[in-house]
């Protein structure tokens, strides 16, 4: 187990993508931390009714990491299974480590320090550009506040939950053209329409909560979005946005063990 996890590891970290990825994503959060903690401390939308002020509106920006970025940890996540197929070096692997489960397991541990990578830098490029705004236009940055640090935090540590459920994902959807168009598709319009539609209705507004998106929001325990649409209130309890992501995991690994890691390899 031990060497397949120093193997998986160095597959992580022996291709450029790894690095080209996370200087963009760092890129997009800084940029985008900036200009919503300019555009959110404007006289015009200090105005409006539904503007967050003071510490929620530092939280919730703070927060921004996975609503935002997470679609990188999700791709740099699949890659770790996919590569391996379309470059043809499934079958070394599986010659080195002839347990497939235990290939796979390897697999997303060897995905936790990169997740949390993704997810400290991803965080401190949020509030590195949008705490000196809130400061000085805003009522403060609320570094200080327990809660804050809380929600940076965890905002971190969840980019490694995104991580792990790319690879799980990867083992499921193993071409890699693929796996990014269904990554991309679903990240930046399925669930973001999802979210919103189901959230209209009263009969299918719990089942918003559930949807992946939602499910991190809860764990990090602020969320831009949702608050921003009066939906603060509708999401599950942090143990249960934990439990939601880990249930994803588990399924998707769970089923690519029994399909694409079942399946003869040639």
């Amino acid at each position: 187990m031990r060497a397949a996890l120093i193997a998986e590891y160095r597959k992580f970290t022996s291709t450029r993508m790894w690095w080209v990825l996370l200087i963009a994503m760092v890129a997009y959060l800084g940029f985008i931390g900036a200009a919503l903690a300019f555009s959110m401390t404007t006289e015009n939308a200090m105005q409006q009714p539904t503007t967050l002020v003071g510490a929620d509106l530092a939280r919730s920006i703070y927060a921004l990491t996975s609503p935002i970025g997470y679609v990188f940890a999700l791709v740099i996540g699949s890659l770790a299974v996919t590569g391996e197929f379309r470059h043809k070096t499934i079958t070394a692997s599986l010659l080195v480590e002839p347990r497939r489960g235990i290939l796979l397991v390897a697999k997303l541990i060897a995905g936790i320090p990169m997740g949390l990578l993704y997810g400290v830098l991803g965080t401190l490029a949020v509030v590195a550009t949008a705490a000196p705004i809130l400061a000085t236009v805003g009522d403060g940055a609320f570094l200080g506040d327990s809660s804050t640090l809380e929600v940076i935090g965890l905002s971190m540590l969840v980019m490694v939950l995104w991580t792990a459920m790319g690879v799980a994902f990867g083992a499921v959807v193993s071409n890699q053209v693929a796996a990014i168009v269904i990554l991309l598709a679903f990240t930046q319009l399925v669930e973001p329409i999802a979210r919103i539609a189901l959230a209209t209705f009263d009969v299918t507004s719990s089942v918003s909560k559930f949807l992946p998106g939602s499910a991190a929001d809860a764990l990090v325990g602020s969320s831009f979005f949702a608050t921003m649409g009066g939906g603060s209130d509708d999401l599950l309890p942090q143990w249960a946005g934990a439990l939601v992501m880990l249930a994803y995991i588990a399924a998707f690994a769970v089923i690519g063990r029994y399909t694409t890691f079942r399946r003869d390899i040639a």
